[in-house]
């Protein structure tokens, strides 16, 4: 187990330094001059000049990316050029928000997609099995940003059931915030829960039939203990693989969502910082999502080895 962890620990490190090169550069490649965006179009070239010096463009891009580099592992991202706000500051504002978010949209792909998955395996050739496939084509068919608005149409301004807009944090009022949360979270979590059913629904088809629910079977365990404790179980691999994969672009990918329902999160930021070519809090921000993406898929690794021995006897004998 130890060998495995280091291992994986290994893998982590050495992705996360690609990915510094690989967002130094792309931040870079942007078109426009960052300079000219914090001087004004009308400056003059000593003017740019000194935003440059001062911003540290003018130096080498390998002294830019040792400095950045060096910097972030202090974490210290720098200050926004548009602000002068730091990006630790900013990341700090604005990522809460959609953690939260992305958290409580998870939560609800899983149970709802893992409880209808399970469902239409049970009861395959069924009625419920129809409405489970027809329920999860509905969620990858229709866009979120479509669900949103007919949510907020009939759900929040037709029926008051939820509000519009708005963000409280959990901090503050936790039932007001869950409130708050439910609609965008819902709808956020409706296209993953979609794959999450059909996942499960084949993942548990394919146990059921398998050799060792036979043998439990024919031992007389409860059909409850069959599908809950042997066919279920060894589908969790499947689920979370696809989970680790989804939380980590819900946290990257949920702007449109945002944008529909005034949260003030990370999606606002990363778009307002693209439009303003503000390089540190890009770089900050697509860091963090990085971060994010290697420490959630590190655990999903280590949830692999709980779900299933041999994946932690196969690590340890290399």
């Amino acid at each position: 187990m130890g060998r495995f962890l280091l291992s994986r620990l290994g893998q982590s490190v050495v992705t996360l330094v690609l990915a510094s090169m690989v967002v130094f550069a792309g931040v870079r490649a942007l078109p426009g001059d960052p300079a000219l965006a914090v001087a004004g179009e009308e400056a003059t070239p000593e003017a740019l000049a000194a935003v440059r010096a001062d911003l540290g463009l003018d130096q080498p891009v390998w002294v830019q990316y040792w400095t950045f580099l060096t910097n972030a592992l202090r974490g210290d991202l720098g200050n926004s050029v548009r602000t002068g706000t730091p990006v630790t500051d900013l990341i700090g504002a604005t990522l809460p928000v959609t953690v939260w978010l992305s958290v409580y949209a998870m939560l609800f792909a899983v149970v709802f997609g893992l409880a209808m998955g399970v469902v239409a395996a049970v009861r395959r050739g069924t009625w419920a099995e129809a409405g489970v496939n027809g329920l999860s084509l509905l969620g990858l068919s229709v866009p979120s940003f479509w669900l949103g608005l007919l949510a907020i149409l009939y759900l929040a301004v037709g029926t008051g059931w939820f509000p519009a807009s708005g963000y409280v944090s959990p901090g503050e009022d936790p039932l007001r915030a869950l409130h708050h949360l439910t609609l965008p979270a819902v709808i956020l979590g409706a296209g993953i829960a979609a794959v999450v059913m059909r996942q499960t629904r084949a993942s548990m088809l394919q146990n059921l039939s398998a050799d060792y629910v036979r043998t439990a079977r024919a031992k007389g365990a409860s059909r409850s203990a069959v599908v809950l404790r042997f066919a279920l179980r060894n589908s969790l691999v499947v689920v979370v693989t696809l989970v680790g994969l989804q939380l980590g672009g819900l946290i990257s990918g949920a702007v449109v969502t945002e944008r529909i329902f005034g949260l003030p999160g990370f999606g606002k930021l990363t778009l307002d910082s693209v439009f303003s070519r503000d390089y540190p809090v890009i770089e900050g921000v697509v860091l963090v999502v990085t971060l994010a993406y290697v420490v959630i898929n590190l655990v999903v690794d280590l949830l692999y080895t709980v779900l299933d021995p041999r994946i932690r006897v196969a690590g340890g004998a290399r």
